[in-house]
């Protein structure tokens, strides 16, 4: 089955970006497909390359990073959203690409399921 993940919350403010990483990693495991990761909202915050986490803690973009490298999967962040909230090309993280809504509603065709992890 082809997944496409739509992630609508900042890393640190609630779970759902842990709980779309741990889906992901869930699902690749099974033998099912993520087809893209789609960042909108505060979702954006999850492809800066500016975090500076603490040692102990765990780095949600390094996670999905790493997760993109392994598998090729895509991950656009709105480019409207991200202007929004200060977040330019320049410091987009590895792996993620700055896209447009139309990108969203291609996942929602081409993927046999979307989920939408919020708060």
């Amino acid at each position: 089955m082809k997944f496409g993940i739509l992630i609508l919350e900042g890393p640190y403010q609630h779970e759902a970006s842990d709980s779309a990483y741990n889906f992901a990693k869930a699902a690749i495991a099974k033998g099912h497909e993520i087809t893209r990761v789609f960042f909108y909202q505060d979702g954006v915050l999850n492809a800066t390359k500016l975090m500076d986490v603490q040692r102990d803690d765990r780095h949600i973009q390094e996670r999905w990073t790493e997760l993109s490298k392994e598998h090729g999967i895509e991950y656009i962040v709105c480019v409207a959203a991200a202007k929004r909230r200060g977040i330019v090309e320049d410091i987009v993280a590895e792996n993620f690409k700055i896209g447009g809504l139309g990108m969203l509603t291609d996942l929602a065709i081409e993927a046999d399921r979307l989920v939408t992890f919020r708060a």
